[in-house]
């Protein structure tokens, strides 16, 4: 028996489009972002892709991104999970700074690193700092010693890992075809572990937004191809090469 995951990085944000770190900041779709959703909920449809339950994060542009998608799909109506697991990585004190204006201050090395490094995180919002999740109320029910000031991609693994273990596949087991919405670095950290790519070579992983990404998995829940991560995508495979190009020029 295989069972069917599919991946989807929320459509471009207003943040995304502004070229600013956004992280926890609860920045909503463009207009752009809103017709990626709806071109990849049509996209899964095209492919006969019927989600059974969503998964999301608790951010807006991941819920709104699903439900718009899942409304091409006639599929509003299907279980929903959220889970702050699933969040976009904490970019710590760059949250709300211009990419190209933090490369020019700190060099392109070291936005690099704080960007791409497996294991380096940014440097840290403080307590008090009104981005601080702690002053969010969809998180006030989290232990303090939870709520990241900021993060590298490896503590987005370890967070996000127990939803995937308690949460994404217990539905995968009961046959369920299962959608993921989420972001950038949370679903780069779990296709780090699908496809287990190195620390080094997850770095040079970028995906884009809007773009279903189908995952057929065996009953140890790895995956039934050996392929390239954007050759799973559900449409237009050379677009989305085209598109995580240009996001890996964000920073420049």
């Amino acid at each position: 028996m295989t069972h069917t995951l599919v991946l989807l990085r929320h459509g471009e944000s207003e943040w995304n489009k502004a070229n600013l770190f956004t992280g926890w900041f609860d920045a909503d779709l463009s207009e752009r972002g809103r017709e990626e959703a709806v071109q990849a909920g049509q996209d899964l449809a095209g492919a006969g892709l019927e989600p059974e339950v969503v998964h999301t994060s608790v951010q807006t542009r991941a819920i709104r991104t699903a439900n718009l998608a899942l409304d091409q799909l006639g599929r509003l109506w299907i279980p929903v999970r959220r889970s702050w697991r699933l969040n976009e990585r904490h970019y710590g004190a760059l949250q709300g700074l211009d990419k190209r204006e933090t490369t020019e201050r700190y060099g392109a090395e070291q936005v690099k690193i704080w960007r791409r490094s497996y294991d380096v995180p940014p440097p840290p919002l403080d307590w008090d700092d009104e981005r601080h999740a702690r002053f969010d109320p969809r998180y006030r029910d989290l232990p303090p010693d939870v709520l990241p000031a900021s993060e590298c991609l490896r503590d987005v693994v370890a967070r996000m890992l127990p939803w995937w273990y308690d949460a994404i596949v217990p539905d995968l087991r009961t046959g369920a075809t299962v959608l993921v919405v989420a972001h950038g670095n949370s679903l780069r950290a779990l296709i780090k572990h699908l496809d287990g790519i190195s620390d080094s070579d997850i770095a040079e992983l970028n995906l884009p937004t809007g773009k279903p990404l189908l995952y057929e998995l065996d009953e140890a829940l790895r995956p039934t191809r050996d392929v390239p991560v954007l050759e799973r995508v559900v449409g237009d495979v050379e677009a989305a090469k085209a598109a995580a190009e240009a996001v890996a020029r964000q920073a420049g």
